[in-house]
C-alpha cells in the first residue's frame, strides 16, 4: 500500500476517533424530553448566577484539531414565536424574524441592517474597537433548539509567545419564549494564560439595528433608545444618527429598544461594565444603526465561561413581566425588571396604568381600538367638565372684580404688604378663590401627558384597524392617497387627513374661545397664537400615529362642544349678575 494512502487512513482516523469524543464531551446529545430532567432545565433557578450556572452545567472544554467547512453555510431554528437563522462565519445570527408580528407584509425583522461585516450576536476579541470574529466555525446541532458553533484560534501572550484557545457559541431556544439563552465558551490549552486585548477580554454586539423599518428623517414618532438598568433604575439614553456614547457604570442588563419591539441583554456575571451605544451608519446612508455593543473584562486562566439571557421581542408588559417569577418562564428566571423598559410617562406611569385600564375596558365593550379612543375620550371630558365649568364661572368672577382689584393695586401700589391684605379681603367679600380658575388645569395636566405616552406607544394599537380604507393601523398615520414624490419639511409622499381636520377643529375652538374674552379681538400676539400655533402643530403632527391625532381631534370638538355649553351658561350667569347689580342701585 502507498504510503500515501497509509497516511490518508491514518488522518481519516484521528478526525473519525475526534469527532466522536468532541461529540460525546463536548457537546453532548439532548436527553428525551420525558424521565429524568435534563441537564438544560436545571441550570438557572431563581436568579441568574454565574456560580449556579458552573455547577449545574459544567460543559468540558477541550481542545481540538478538526477540518474546518471549506465555505460558509446557513442553518435555521424555527419556534413557536421566532425563525432564526444563523451563518458559520463567525457563528452569527443573520436573521430573526418574529413570528406573530409583520412589517410590511413579511415578519417583522429584528436582525435588521446586517451587512456582511456586521450581523447579530457577533463577538470581537478585545473592546467594542475592534472587528468582529470573521473566520469560518465548525458546527454542531445538538437539537431542534439548539446549535453550536466552535473554532480553534491563536492570540499572542504578553510574553510574545502564540496561545491557542477554542471559541465556543452556543445558542438554545425554548418553544414558547421570547428568551433564547448563548453561552461564550473559551477553552485555553497550556501555553495560553488568558485573554487580555487593550484590558478587554471580549466584546458581544447585538443586532445592527432592530425592525420595523422606518425612514429616519420622515417618521418623528419611531425611535431608537438604549438603556441600561443600574441600580434599580433603567437609565435611557437617546442617540441621534452617527452619534456613539460609552456607558461605563455597573448594569444588571443593556438593551435597545423601539416603540413598540425591544433587544435586553442579560449578563450572568458582573464582569461586563462597559455598554457602548452606537447609531453609525453602515450599509445604507439614509439607515443609521442602533447597535449595543457590551465589553466584558480581561482575565487570567485558560478556561472561561459566560452565559446570556436574550429577550429579543414585543416591548409589551405581558411579555417582559415574565421574568420577575421564576414560575412564569422556562428559563426560570426571576427579579430581573425587564419590564421597567417600558416607554412611560415617568411620574405619571400610574396615572397611564390606570388610563391603559379603562381604555381596555371599553375595547371589551366594543372590540374596536379606535372605538374605544372615542369611549374613552368622552368619558375624560364629562368627569372633568364639572371642573371646567367651575373655571369658568371663576374666570366671569374674575371679570367682574377686575375694577374694584385695579383700584387697590392702583392705591396701594407702593405698599405690597396692604395690597395684599385688601386683595384678601376682596376675596373673603366676594366668595372668589383666585386658584380656582388654574385648578382644573393642574388636574387635567398629568392626565394630559399620560394620555399623550399611552397613545402614542400602546401595542396594541400597532396594525388595529378603526376604519378600512383610511384608518388602517392606529399606530401609523391615515392615508387616503399615496404621491409620487415627497413632500417638503419631512412629510413624506403620504396625504393625511386627520391632521387636517385637526388644525381645523383647533382654530374653530381658538376662535369661539376668543370670542369670550373681552379685549382680545384685536390683540397681536393672540392672533398669532390663534392662527399660527395650530399651523405649526400641523407640520409636528402630521406623520403622528392616527391613534394619538384621533384622539387629540375628538378632545378638540368635545371641548368645542362643552365651551358652547359654558359660554351659554356663563351669558345667563352674567345677565343674572346684571340684573342683580341693577336691582341693588335702585
Amino acid at each position: 500500500m502507498e504510503k500515501n494512502t497509509v497516511l490518508a487512513i491514518l488522518l481519516s482516523a484521528i478526525v473519525l476517533i475526534g469527532s466522536v469524543y468532541i461529540q460525546q464531551r463536548f457537546f453532548p446529545p439532548a436527553e428525551p424530553a420525558a424521565g429524568t430532567q435534563t441537564t438544560e432545565q436545571t441550570e438557572v433557578q431563581s436568579s441568574v448566577s454565574q456560580e449556579e450556572i458552573k455547577a449545574a452545567d459544567s460543559i468540558s472544554l477541550i481542545s481540538f484539531d478538526e477540518e474546518e467547512p471549506a465555505e460558509e453555510q446557513t442553518f435555521k431554528i424555527t419556534t413557536n414565536l421566532v425563525e432564526v437563522t444563523f451563518t458559520n462565519r463567525g457563528g452569527d445570527i443573520i436573521s430573526y424574524k418574529l413570528l406573530e408580528h409583520k412589517d410590511r407584509n413579511e415578519y417583522l425583522q429584528m436582525a435588521d441592517n446586517v451587512t456582511a461585516k456586521n450581523r447579530a450576536f457577533s463577538l470581537a476579541l478585545g473592546d467594542y474597537n475592534n472587528a468582529a470574529v470573521d473566520e469560518i466555525f465548525n458546527v454542531k446541532r445538538i437539537d431542534e433548539n439548539t446549535i453550536g458553533f466552535y473554532k480553534k484560534m491563536k492570540i499572542k501572550n504578553s510574553d510574545g509567545t502564540e496561545g491557542v484557545f477554542t471559541l465556543v457559541k452556543r445558542y438554545t431556544f425554548e418553544p414558547d419564549d421570547y428568551v433564547f439563552k448563548l453561552d461564550v465558551l473559551i477553552d485555553g490549552e497550556e501555553n495560553m494564560y488568558g485573554l487580555n486585548i487593550n484590558n478587554a477580554g471580549y466584546t458581544l454586539m447585538t443586532s445592527p439595528q432592530i425592525g420595523p423599518y422606518f425612514v429616519q428623517k420622515q417618521n418623528r414618532y419611531e425611535y431608537r433608545s438604549f438603556m441600561a438598568y443600574t441600580n434599580n433604575k433603567n437609565k435611557k439614553q437617546m442617540l441621534q444618527p452617527g452619534q456613539t456614547k460609552l456607558y461605563d457604570k455597573e448594569f444588571a442588563w443593556a438593551g435597545v429598544g423601539g416603540k413598540y419591539f425591544i433587544i435586553l441583554v442579560v449578563p450572568s456575571t458582573q464582569d461586563f461594565k462597559n455598554a457602548f451605544y452606537s447609531t453609525r451608519y453602515d450599509s445604507n446612508p439614509d439607515y443609521a444603526n442602533a447597535q449595543l455593543m457590551l465589553t466584558r473584562n480581561a482575565f487570567s486562566g485558560q478556561k472561561l465561561q459566560d452565559s446570556f439571557y436574550i429577550y429579543v421581542g414585543p416591548r409589551t408588559e405581558k411579555t417582559l413581566k415574565r421574568y420577575n417569577n421564576a414560575s412564569d418562564n422556562k428559563w426560570n428566571l426571576a427579579s430581573l425588571h425587564l419590564n421597567d423598559s417600558m416607554e412611560t410617562s415617568s411620574m405619571f406611569g400610574w396615572l397611564e396604568t390606570i388610563l391603559k385600564w379603562i381604555l381596555e375596558i371599553f375595547y371589551k365593550l366594543i372590540p374596536n381600538w379606535g372605538v374605544a379612543i372615542i369611549l374613552m375620550t368622552i368619558f375624560i371630558k364629562l368627569a372633568f367638565f364639572p371642573l371646567t365649568k367651575k373655571s369658568s364661572v371663576g374666570t366671569l368672577k374674575m371679570q367682574e372684580m377686575q375694577p374694584r382689584i385695579n383700584e387697590i393695586q392702583t392705591k396701594y401700589k407702593d405698599k405690597p404688604e396692604k395690597m395684599n391684605q385688601e386683595m384678601a379681603k376682596l376675596y373673603q367679600e366676594t366668595g372668589y378663590n383666585p386658584i380656582s380658575g388654574c385648578l382644573p388645569l393642574l388636574i387635567q395636566f398629568p392626565i394630559i401627558i399620560a394620555m399623550y405616552n399611552l397613545f402614542n406607544n400602546y401595542f396594541e394599537f400597532r396594525g388595529a384597524m378603526f376604519i378600512p380604507g383610511w384608518i388602517s393601523d392606529l399606530s401609523k398615520g391615515d392615508t387616503i392617497y399615496s404621491f409620487k414624490f415627497n413632500m417638503p419639511f419631512g412629510m413624506g409622499n403620504e396625504l393625511h387627513i386627520l391632521p387636517i381636520i385637526y388644525v381645523a377643529s383647533q382654530l374653530v375652538f381658538s376662535k369661539v374661545t376668543q370670542a369670550t374674552t373681552p379685549g382680545q379681538q384685536n390683540n397681536a400676539s393672540m392672533k398669532i397664537m390663534m392662527y399660527g400655533m395650530p399651523i405649526f402643530f400641523f407640520f409636528i403632527l402630521y406623520n403622528a400615529p392616527s391613534g394619538l391625532i384621533l384622539y387629540w381631534t375628538l378632545s378638540n370638538f368635545l371641548q368645542l362642544v362643552q365651551q358652547l355649553i359654558i359660554n351659554k351658561f356663563m351669558k345667563e350667569k352674567k345677565a343674572e349678575l346684571q340684573l342683580v347689580k341693577t336691582n341693588g342701585k335702585k
